[in-house]
């Protein structure tokens, strides 16, 4: 095959390969995925459009997004900027993903040119058809990951190695051997400022090989050469480094150093926030050898029957080195150099405990991150694996023509057309037996996605069915206080200035978010149902609207709707470590009641409430929240109703918001997944609440934006309380 052709080929595999992504990542992936670090690398990316390494937002607690680190009022996040600026180039572009589809197709191009060094273009073509069919590469280039971006600069350090060092062999130009040297250089060296680990376990076999090429031939064209290329790398060291001294004051702290000391490489005692585990020697060996036989028998292309024609492949070479020294480079060297990488990229990630957290449970095969992202941190090895399966399928081929024509009779002076026809019908049952065993390892992980794609829709279809302007979101916080973890398809701006401010919903906290952005339209997403996208059990959610009053004194008023079947109701006021209890007489079939803070105290009001016990009201602090929690009793279980008033005391007056509502059939989803959303509540249950300020009745607004109430209070006679009335 000709350069031309061979060029050629190779652009249209990339272009596929980018319309393949861009697609996957636009219909699999609109809402991203389960691995939060995509929010990540997009706040980043963002940031570095707006020129900027660090965030400076006006309320720190209320507004850091997840995995950025927090040194005063600065926020920086924990990973280096170089995948982040790859992403942004795509919003430069018209959009984030368009930089996945560019990342893809030069990684299938740099494929096939990598193994065309190593083989022949022909099977440099099969290798970037074989990439781009992989499991792996297929669901992690179409995600906002570092895995395929620094696999690029791995791979543009892989070629532009090969040529330079094939370059002095043929005695070409200096000009040329030293400008692919020095590529060589920089690309390892932006991998590097990438993900320090996975450029050195990638640049391993080819740092050998160039100790090698220097002890058996040495001279002062390839010192020059291999130089070149050292120092570009060091370029890129030295620019991680600086970015180092710049985000943590020291350019030997990394950022993820500097966001969780124990989590890094080495074994012993390893701790990410409040997750640690104690990484000895036996368990990463175990979990290795899991990841390692997950990656070769379902996620590389065709699962194990790609690993058999890997293996092939490999086998064919062990079996033909040469063992005779050469003062050039050879396409021997070239492919030891790439058989190389299935060593250090293995043994390198034993030392490494991310491995064992992307299985989750060891004892659950389907758990994990790696039950639909696969074995991430192994996706370098996606490349020997499609050159050597390349390798092995062309050379079973050769074995099945030659056979063919030794048993069909064929010979060069007769009709060789029947072997070819033999070979041309097994390469396409072997095609269509490679098309199957992929289709049957990645199909289950592409319906998992897309299952977990249908939660996220339904769990944002509140923000996709209004346009907010000029508003606050109040966000809940299932995993912690954190933005972007889990909804990281909400982010705010790097000025946090937007069109939309998203804050973690967190008690009077709220509050300090409403004096930075007073005059701002407010709103609390909520939802009912545990929030776990993996499940299979999608949240209901709503956006509620939210006021906040400030007076003398503030009262919430709530009518609650009391189910015929009834036997009792009571109810518990409390602040922090402080408690007060309430019955009400009987059971009426809506239930009035008022919450009461002023003077530094909170209590009950209400025609039909007693008090129960010796304290009749709970003290209120600075910054406190209130919550009630009303328990309604029947003959066997029952349910409760809770609200939650965020509130905040200072010269003399009280500010609070529209209170947190809650109905808790299970008591195990209170305080975060059990949201009263109309319509998802039993139908005999409901709601509703108003907030007042005294003495300023002009001040009060009407809460969450309670028009009506749910269909069952409507039919038990729940009408609406206005405000101030």
């Amino acid at each position: 095959m000709d350069r031309r052709r061979f060029r050629l080929l190779a652009g249209a595999l990339a272009v596929l390969a980018g319309a393949v992504v861009f697609l996957v990542a636009a219909e699999l992936f609109p809402y991203h995925t389960v691995n939060h670090d995509e929010g990540v690398y997009l706040q980043q990316a963002a940031m570095l459009l707006d020129g900027q390494l660090s965030l400076y937002p006006p309320v720190p607690e209320s507004l850091r997004p997840w995995f950025f680190v927090r040194d005063g009022g600065r926020l920086y996040p924990k990973y280096a900027p170089v995948p982040a600026a790859m992403f942004a180039v795509g919003k430069l572009l018209g959009g984030f993903r368009l930089s996945l589809a560019l990342i893809a197709a030069g990684n299938v191009a740099l494929t096939a040119a990598v193994a065309s060094e190593a083989f022949d273009r022909r099977t440099g073509l099969l290798a970037g058809a074989l990439l781009l069919a992989s499991p792996l590469f297929l669901i992690d280039s179409s995600v906002f990951l570092p895995y395929a971006p620094t696999t690029f600069w791995n791979l543009l350090f892989a070629f532009a190695y090969f040529r330079s060092a094939r370059a002095e062999a043929e005695g070409t130009s200096r000009r040329r051997t030293r400008g692919y040297a020095l590529l060589a250089g920089l690309a390892v060296g932006a991998a590097f400022f990438a993900r320090p680990y996975t450029a050195v376990l990638f640049a391993t076999p080819f740092v050998v090989h160039a100790l090698y090429a220097l002890w058996t031939a040495p001279s002062a064209d390839r010192l020059t050469r291999l130089s070149l290329t050292a120092l570009g790398g060091l370029a890129g060291v030295a620019a991680a480094l600086a970015y180092n001294a710049a985000m943590t004051g020291s350019a030997l702290t990394f950022p993820y150093q500097a966001f969780a000391p124990e989590d890094g490489l080495g074994f012993g005692h390893r701790q990410l926030l409040g997750y640690e585990r104690t990484y000895t020697p036996a368990l990463a060996l175990r979990a290795n050898a899991e990841v390692v036989r997950l990656l070769f028998t379902e996620w590389v292309v065709g699962g194990p029957v790609g690993t058999l024609l890997a293996a092939v492949g490999v086998g064919a070479f062990l079996r033909r080195v040469d063992p005779d020294r050469t003062p050039d480079f050879t396409d021997a060297q070239a492919r030891a150099v790439l058989a190389g990488l299935f060593v250090t990229v293995v043994a390198g990630n034993v030392y490494f405990w991310g491995n064992l957290n992307v299985l989750g449970d060891l004892s659950a095969s389907d758990d994990g991150l790696v039950a639909t992202l696969g074995p991430y941190y192994h996706f370098d090895l996606l490349v020997p694996t499609a050159a050597f399966a390349a390798r092995g399928a062309l050379l079973t081929l050769e074995r099945v023509r030659s056979i063919s024509a030794r048993g069909l009779g064929d010979d060069s002076a007769g009709n060789p057309n029947r072997a070819d026809r033999v070979t041309v019908a097994v390469a396409l049952v072997g095609a269509l037996l490679l098309a199957a065993a992929t289709a049957g390892v990645l199909g289950p992980t592409v319906a998992e996605n897309a299952d977990i794609t249908a939660e996220y829709r339904q769990a944002y279809q509140p923000f996709e069915d209004r346009q907010l302007s000029d508003a606050v979101v109040f966000l809940p916080t299932p995993y912690g206080d954190w933005l972007n973890h889990p909804f990281q398809h909400l982010r705010n701006d790097p000025g946090f200035d937007g069109e939309t401010v998203y804050a973690v919903s967190d008690g009077p906290d709220d509050l300090g978010v409403v004096a930075a952005y007073p005059n701002r339209t407010y709103y609390r997403y909520v939802y009912r149902g545990e929030w776990a996208p993996a499940s299979g059990d999608p949240v209901e959610p709503a956006l509620h609207r939210v006021h906040v009053v400030r007076g003398e004194r503030v009262t919430a008023n709530a009518t609650l709707a009391i189910p015929d079947y009834a036997t009792d109701v009571s109810a518990r006021l409390s602040t922090g470590d402080e408690a007060a209890y309430y019955a009400f007489e009987g059971t009426p079939s809506n239930l009035s009641v008022s919450l009461r803070v002023a003077n530094g105290t909170a209590r009950l009001a209400g025609s039909n409430v007693t008090l129960v016990g010796e304290n009749a009201s709970v003290p209120v602090a600075r910054e406190d929240t209130v919550v009630v929690q009303v328990f309604v009793g029947r003959t066997a279980g029952g349910f409760s109703y809770r609200l939650e008033l965020p509130v905040r005391r200072a010269n003399g007056s009280v500010a609070a918001l529209s209170p947190v509502r809650e109905v808790c059939v299970v008591p195990a989803n209170c305080n975060g997944a059990a949201a009263y959303v109309a319509g998802a509540v039993p139908a005999e249950l409901g709601m509703e609440t108003s907030l007042r300020a005294t003495p300023s009745p002009a001040a009060a607004e009407p809460a969450d934006g309670n028009a009506t109430a749910s269909t069952g209070s409507q039919r038990r006679g729940v009408a609406r309380v206005e405000t101030g009335k």
